[in-house]
């Protein structure tokens, strides 16, 4: 394990099939005025909703709602929730929804009491905050971007065709999520895989980085076998109770902070991904789905090593008579037809993009210093083209 570190992760978690009954006793932690914030309307239609505000009433709460959260949402719905969160005087925003609810309201939180442009603060100076913090609670209803037991918050600007990812610090992140996996069991399967594919991504971008022997990299291993696994049986049956359970909580412990500890992390196919999505408002996990394989072998020769080891303990690739070379491909060639038998997109011109978009793409893409190879613009190009 690399250098010191402190880890605290503050989010209360309440996981399973009566996750849910727990939400009243800890909405008396907070004040009267609760704003309640979800996506397109999928949770009227499944009842969630009904059963959220059922709760919220029988505790007093005055209810504030702000829906139509996008799944990119934008610096333009950022402002309108805290006006919303403002003038209300909001004491608690409740997410009920998916990763890009969940980042949103931590977008709110942050910067309805920010003086200026929270946009420039925090999703271009990167600023640590500094005002109020509203707090917020959120109910999971898609798996992917770890974003209930997080700091991260993810914002896109249409107008400078930038998604840029803030992640803050613990005073940020979720007081509670409710995490009940048979709230996933609608989701159409084009969202689902995306966000098996985000998951995988989420542990790959910590994974692949560093030579040291850390305990960090053994646990990324059990998680990715166990999604593996598990993704496979959900796409052939989307309700089975234990393959939706086991990746609810993949996703969580892929992103709450825990496997970054005593490592160094890459994040690149999320700069590079981000950076397609700003352009094509793509959903989030093809656009890593479409350019991870291009970034990964691009990488190959700079971290070769691991790439053995994860074709080795992964995939199950058997090393005996092969190169090490030979073994770290056939590792990425298992993720291939993995991926294509969940339905993942694997280029992004399925996506939107075109050959005239991948300069302005490439622009847009920020670079990280943490990977095997800190990338040029003319390497972010070549994995374009590649992705294309």
């Amino acid at each position: 394990m690399l250098g010191n570190f402190t880890y605290c992760n503050p989010t209360k978690l309440y996981f399973g099939q009566n996750a849910l009954d727990n939400l009243g006793e800890e909405l008396k932690r907070y004040g009267q005025t609760v704003m309640l914030v979800y996506g397109g309307g999928s949770i009227k239609r499944n009842g969630i909703y009904d059963r959220v505000v059922s709760i919220l009433r029988n505790c007093g709460k005055r209810i504030v709602e702000d829906p139509g959260v996008m799944p990119n949402p934008t610096v333009e719905k950022l402002y309108e929730g805290c006006r919303i969160a403002k003038e209300n005087r909001v004491d608690l925003i409740l997410a009920v929804g998916g990763g890009s609810v969940c980042d949103y309201s931590k977008a709110v939180s942050v910067s309805a009491y920010c003086e200026g442009d929270p946009w420039e603060k925090y999703f271009v100076r990167f600023e640590d905050v500094d005002n109020a913090i509203i707090p917020v609670g959120c109910v999971l209803t898609m798996v992917g971007t770890g974003s209930e037991m997080n700091g991260g918050s993810v914002i896109t600007n249409h107008s400078q065709k930038l998604k840029i990812g803030h992640v803050f610090g613990e005073n940020v992140f979720p007081k509670f999520s409710v995490l009940n996996p048979e709230f996933t069991f609608t989701l159409p399967k084009y969202q689902m895989v995306a966000g098996f594919f985000d998951i995988m991504s989420h542990i790959l971008e910590q994974y692949f980085s560093g030579t040291d022997d850390n305990t960090s990299d053994y646990i990324m291993e059990g998680l990715l076998r166990s999604l593996i696994h598990s993704a496979e049986i959900a796409v052939q049956n989307p309700t089975d109770y234990e393959a939706r359970s086991n990746i609810m909580w993949i996703a969580t412990w892929a992103l709450n902070t825990l496997v970054a500890k005593g490592k160094a992390t890459d994040w690149e196919v999320h700069m590079i991904g981000q950076a397609v999505g700003a352009h094509t408002d793509a959903t989030h996990g093809m656009t890593l789905s479409a350019v991870s394989l291009a970034y990964y072998r691009h990488i190959l020769p700079y971290g070769l090593p691991k790439f053995r080891r994860y074709a080795v303990n992964v995939w199950n690739v058997s090393p005996e008579g092969k190169t090490d070379e030979a073994v770290a491909r056939e590792g990425l060639e298992a993720m291939e037809r993995w991926m294509r038998m969940l339905g993942l997109v694997m280029n992004i011109r399925e996506l939107g993009a075109t050959e005239e978009m991948l300069e302005g793409i490439a622009d847009s893409t920020l670079i990280n210093q943490g990977g095997y190879k800190a990338l040029t613009r003319q390497d972010v190009l070549e994995i374009l083209r590649e992705s294309l």
